[in-house]
């Protein structure tokens, strides 16, 4: 019950935003990713004070509880329409009955309350995919595109490609790492996969790669930033094969602004990024022989992938540098703080 108090709304935290205000007096609020812990208690406190609010959404929460619409290995639409009582059927939520049915009940609260749009003047979201989703699920609040953005200066490009392609992240079935491996079986290549990050599926894969007799894929388990930004910066091009809805996925970006491209399968919000035949390649999402095509692909043609690794430099440089992120993000708070005092 003290769990549910504080996923839901959570007291606490209402009374801590209250002294906040009163201590530091902000002309505007901008909340990220409140749910589950701080809650959307807070929401109101701060309409109280007619201070103006608003949100960058990062996942699809209030379409689905489980945050990403993936389930049993399969993306799942069955909550999107308000049929939140289906992460309890599934047990979507870390396997469990009671965790899902939390997640159920804090979406419906919301829903119900009308507790975000209510007290929300402006909704960021960083791509196009997630805007669609929810405007065609009935999502009628106010958004506004706003792209995530990195330090661009820390990510040096280097357009000398070595002799492996990369993929870094979390090694767990979503990630589409299983159908990277079985793609493998399909290249003929004198490049390497090189394989950074941990997961629940990493013993299983190194048995698949020895089984099948994938001598050239290596893995580095987890790897400190820098020394990750090193291999992205030489890597002749990287690999997501996500098989779940990403939303706008920081990974791509910061390959793109090492100057490496990527090769992404087509799905979420993936396709806002990579440009296909431009700054990567889009491969249709859980097809090992399609995504097997595109890295012969670019393996057989370097010159190609320095091409789309120098695009893709170019993309980040204008849409994800922090000034054009920063001119945006005060152009709308400053709109919002227009509107409110009239």
């Amino acid at each position: 019950l003290k769990v549910a108090e504080r996923v839901i709304y959570s007291r606490e935290a209402r009374e801590k935003i209250h002294r906040i205000l009163v201590d530091t007096q902000p002309d505007i609020a901008h909340v990220q990713e409140i749910d589950h812990e701080i809650s959307p208690s807070i929401l109101p406190a701060i309409r109280k004070y007619g201070i103006p609010v608003v949100q960058t959404l990062h996942d699809y929460k209030w379409l689905c509880p489980n945050t990403n619409f993936y389930c049993r290995g399969q993306v799942c639409e069955r909550c999107a329409r308000g049929g939140f009582y289906h992460v309890v059927l599934n047990k979507c939520k870390r396997n469990s009955r009671m965790a899902s049915l939390l997640a159920c009940l804090e979406t419906y609260f919301q829903h119900i309350s009308r507790i975000y749009e209510k007290n929300v003047d402006l909704f960021f979201v960083p791509g196009g995919f997630l805007q669609k989703k929810l405007t065609d699920n009935g999502f009628t609040a106010r958004m506004v595109r706003l792209p995530t953005f990195v330090n661009i200066d820390r990510f040096k490009p280097v357009y000398e490609p070595s002799d492996y392609f990369l993929f870094f992240g979390r090694l767990v079935e979503l990630k589409g790492i299983k159908t990277l491996f079985e793609a493998m079986k399909h290249v003929r290549s004198s490049l390497k996969l090189y394989i950074v990050g941990e997961g629940e599926l990493e013993e299983s894969l190194k048995e698949y790669a020895y089984r099948h007799s994938l001598s050239n894929i290596t893995f580095f388990g987890y790897l400190d930033t820098e020394i990750l930004i090193q291999m992205v910066q030489r890597a002749a091009f990287t690999v997501f094969p996500s098989e779940c809805y990403e939303n706008y996925p920081v990974s791509i970006i910061e390959s793109f602004a090492c100057g490496t491209p990527v090769v992404g399968s087509n799905i979420g919000g993936i396709p806002d990024i990579v440009q296909d035949g431009v700054t990567g390649l889009l491969f249709e999402s859980g097809n090992p022989q399609h995504l097997a095509e595109k890295i012969q692909f670019l393996a057989d043609d370097p010159e190609k992938s320095i091409e789309l690794g120098r695009n893709a430099r170019k993309q980040i440089e204008g849409l994800n540098n922090p000034e054009y992120h920063y001119r945006q993000i005060i152009s709308n708070y400053e709109q919002v703080l227009d509107e409110r005092s009239q």
